[in-house]
């Protein structure tokens, strides 16, 4: 199985994937690793992605589940996969991949920006994801404001991984 907690920037998903991860001990990828510097470069400067930009970018984190999957094996992703579109691609119908949408509201996720160190992703495409994010019907939802212990905790319990 891949778990893709998803959601928009600082909605928590490398925080709460990572623990995820580490208490399945199953790997964590981080799908900010598979940008290419030209997208990378665009965040940073508060240009938002274009579609055209994140194809090859989502073709190449399903190779990772591929990967992953054709392996018998399982990990986490933290993936923003904003629109139903790219959770599509991510997924490629099959059901054992599985995601997590980690729900916040917009005076939460400014703050935790504020608070962010050492990220590129300019704060400033905060609006333009929440614009672009289609909330998923086929998700477990979970919400920021929970402890992360209690976020891990619910995840667990939705994919009887207790």
């Amino acid at each position: 199985m891949v778990v893709i907690v998803m959601g928009v920037t600082a909605s928590g998903k490398t925080t709460t994937g990572r623990r995820l991860a580490a208490d399945l001990d199953w790997p964590f990828y981080d799908a900010d690793s598979f940008h290419p510097p030209e997208n990378i470069d665009r965040m940073t400067r508060g240009i938002p992605l274009t579609d055209a930009d994140r194809a090859p970018w989502l073709r190449a984190i399903r190779g990772r589940i591929d990967q992953v999957l054709s392996g018998h094996a399982s990990a986490v992703i933290g993936c923003s996969a904003l629109k139903t579109g790219y959770r599509h691609v991510l997924a490629d119908g099959t059901a054992r991949v599985r995601f997590v949408y980690l729900r916040g509201d917009e005076p939460l996720l400014a703050e935790r920006l504020r608070h962010r160190v050492g990220h590129f992703m300019n704060p400033g495409l905060l609006r333009s994801q929440l614009e672009t994010l289609e909330e998923p019907a086929e998700a477990i939802v979970v919400e920021i404001a929970l402890p992360l212990a209690a976020q891990v905790r619910r995840i667990r319990q939705a994919l009887a991984l207790n």
